[in-house]
């Protein structure tokens, strides 16, 4: 029967093959291929032995751009037989990564295999490495002070990844008579009697000496792929003012870095190693590559290509640093000597590259299938690995066509200016900090630039001039509440809660993000102030939970310690409302330790009352329990209850109480690794967000974004 099903398909993909991406996997298909003749660091070893390392290639694939790569080992050495191999299998992938093969016939096999192919052939431990030394050099350029086409440039090891690091970088603007490269038997020079390959001999000039020592006197760049220590510390000490040392031979450098810098305190070098600043790391260069490459059906990978994506990775690295890097590397780099390269597990590599190298891909004539939606293209990168971006996504761009002018309230924490210039920076309105100049300001200075600044204002509330209108108005509530004026002009000119809070009551801002320094339940009291206690004991915690692919809404974690039914049913109607505004058909159960009345407890009665009021006043949306978690969300136990009125899993989760529910969020969140927003202050009128103590920048920056829109 299957069979039968897929012959049109079969019909269809023989007529046009082009269909066999719209209908086959073939269009997220990598081979890595090798032939064990030049294992990193070990030599050539054959093909059985190079397999570990292709099925790990194969596997940073998927991880870090979502492709599909498998590892093909070939027992053949000559080229000959290694291209038709390849070639035969072709119809399999719609890309062929290279990797490990022995110069010079690493040249001829891609050159060969490119030209009787059509799709994209890329000998990583050529042009990945070249990419990333690109990158990584117009950095390392730029904090020199120094223009490609001026400096001297010296390669040590004129192999395959050094031939292809100085033809990216000529590309790229250096001048080729002031390039020099050396392989065993000294520098490629036109007149030298040793013999060269083809390829190096393209980079052959009339040096003005023959060897490492002599061509590295006064030369501003030093690219090592060569052997360990054969930099000496006299030949560091010849090289220009401000030299960049790139040491990237594996897994012993040319020079060592602390060596090095002992010698050199103005030098900026990088390695191939992990345990250095600026590693020369593969890896983030060939995943987005492809990535960018397979969806525009690119039929080559050409050099627009990768000096496309060199400068998406080189600016990427000039940017504030996100805070899972930050965590990662145990402090947060900041763009220098000592970061001039992105680090490998930098979240926002596969937005930033794949559409740069699918842009030149078009503007080159080699994308068969060209986009027409960048901002579209980009938001579906962001969804392949995050579970979250498109519902983010979906906020993001309401924000951005509102324009809401948002106040951070906490505006001397470095975190909240972070969040609130990123939030200026992706143009989603404009911002006002509150805080004293001097802390604030220097933070700004610290972070921000004179195109950031522009839509940033920050206000000291204690030499505000609203001062005296904000005291007033919050004496005339809070009088019979036993404040006197000297309370109230206290809390305006010393909580930036309470100023914040005032500043929206006013229409000063449209919205206010908070929470960073302060607990929920204090904030809360503050906002009670200055909006009323009818409006926060409204409020109610929605966190939204992205387990296994799945958006679950908790709540509540929040406002009601022990719910009655009414309050319970008030909590579901708020849950159901951000739900849609999310996207979510709501699908609703009261959760106990009981379902439908076994065994009996008094807390479960409240949740049956409150799904009786559901059904007296007919709302709109599925709803059920009391049920256990596992009825609840478990289609089989759900099945043992066929008079259930859920028509599938509850996607919304009405706790007990809200001590269960703040359990249940963080357990998921910290044991099961799920993904969760929030809690999201809901049931308010007034347009404020109450982050946790420990929200990142994206953390609060999402907080700001649903106050912006008014999600809850």
């Amino acid at each position: 029967m299957q069979i039968l099903i897929r012959m049109p398909l079969v019909r269809r993909i023989a007529e046009d093959p082009d269909a066999a991406y719209d209908f086959t996997s073939r269009g997220n298909y990598v081979a890595v291929v090798t032939n064990g003749t030049a294992i990193l660091g070990l030599g050539s070893l054959g093909p059985l032995a190079a397999k570990p390392v292709m099925e790990g290639k194969a596997v940073l694939f998927k991880r870090f751009a979502d492709i599909d790569a498998v590892d093909l080992e070939i027992d053949a050495r000559d080229p000959d037989s290694f291209v038709a191999a390849v070639r035969y299998l072709g119809p399999s992938f719609s890309g062929i990564n290279l990797e490990d093969i022995a110069s010079p016939h690493c040249f001829e096999i891609e050159e060969r295999l490119q030209a009787e192919m059509d799709i994209p052939v890329f000998h990583d431990d050529q042009h990945g490495t070249a990419i990333i030394c690109l990158a990584a050099l117009l950095n390392a350029l730029d904090i020199a002070g120094k223009h490609i086409s001026e400096v001297r440039i010296v390669l040590a090891g004129a192999g395959a990844a050094g031939v292809a690091c100085l033809d990216l970088i000529k590309c790229c603007g250096a001048a080729p008579d002031r390039c020099f490269a050396l392989d065993s038997k000294g520098v490629l020079d036109l007149r030298r009697a040793a013999p060269m390959n083809r390829r190096q001999a393209i980079h052959a000039v009339e040096a003005d000496a023959w060897d490492l020592a002599g061509v590295l006197r006064g030369a501003d760049v030093f690219l090592g792929l060569s052997l360990p220590d054969i930099l000496t510390p006299a030949m560091l000490e010849s090289m220009a003012e401000r030299p960049i040392v790139f040491a990237m031979a594996n897994p012993d450098p040319e020079i060592e870095p602390g060596l090095a810098k002992r010698i050199r305190p103005d030098a900026i070098i990088a390695t191939g190693r992990s345990d250095f600043p600026n590693q020369v790391n593969n890896v983030l260069g060939f995943p987005y590559i492809f990535r960018g490459a397979l969806d525009v059906r690119a039929s080559a990978i050409n050099n627009e290509m990768k000096i496309a994506a060199a400068r998406a990775i080189a600016e990427l690295a000039r940017e504030d640093v996100p805070d899972e890097v930050a965590a990662a590397y145990g402090r947060r780099p900041v763009y220098g000597p000592d970061y001039i390269i992105p680090a490998p597990f930098d979240p926002r590599l596969l937005h930033r590259i794949p559409p740069a190298v699918a842009r030149a891909a078009m503007e080159t004539g080699v994308a068969r299938r060209p986009i027409v939606d960048f901002d579209g293209y980009e938001s579906e990168l962001r969804a392949r690995l995050d579970p979250t971006a498109s519902i983010l996504q979906r906020i993001h761009d309401e924000a951005v066509a509102m324009q809401k002018q948002m106040v951070f309230a906490e505006g001397e924490s470095p975190r909240v200016v972070r969040a609130a210039l990123t939030y200026v920076r992706e143009g989603l309105g404009s911002v006002i900090l509150l805080g004293r100049e001097s802390v604030t300001g220097e933070l700004l200075r610290e972070f921000g630039s004179g195109a950031d600044l522009a839509r940033v204002s920050t206000i000291d509330p204690v030499e505000s001039g609203h001062a005296e209108e904000y005291t007033e108005f919050l004496y005339q509530r809070l009088q019979r509440r036993g404040r006197i004026r000297a309370d109230c002009h206290h809390e305006v000119r010393g909580n930036p809660h309470v100023f914040g809070a005032c500043m929206v009551a006013h229409g000063e801002a449209d919205a206010m993000v908070t929470g960073v320094t302060r607990k929920a339940a204090y904030i809360l009291s503050k906002i009670e102030d200055v909006f009323g206690e009818e409006e926060v004991g409204r409020a109610v915690g929605v966190s939204l939970v992205i387990a296994r692919d799945r958006p679950v809404l908790i709540a509540d974690t929040l406002g009601h310690e022990w719910p009655l039914a009414e309050d319970l049913v008030a909590i579901a109607t708020t849950t159901v409302r951000i739900a849609r505004r999310f996207g979510i058909e709501p699908r609703v159960a009261f959760l106990s330790f009981s379902t439908f009345g076994y065994p009996e407890s008094p807390r479960s009665k409240e949740l049956r009352d409150a799904v009786r009021l559901l059904e007296e006043r007919g709302v709109d949306f599925e709803f059920d329990g009391e049920m256990s978690a596992d009825v609840a969300l478990i289609p089989a136990a759900m099945a043992e209850y066929p008079f259930c009125r859920l028509s599938g899993p509850a996607n919304v989760l009405i706790m007990p109480a809200s001590h269960s529910a703040s359990i249940s969020t963080k357990l998921l969140q910290h044991l099961a690794g799920s993904t969760v927003i929030g809690p999201l202050t809901a049931g308010m009128d007034c347009p404020i967000q109450i982050c946790s103590n420990d929200a990142n920048v994206s953390d609060i920056l999402n907080m700001a974004m649903v106050a912006a829109c008014r999600y809850c």
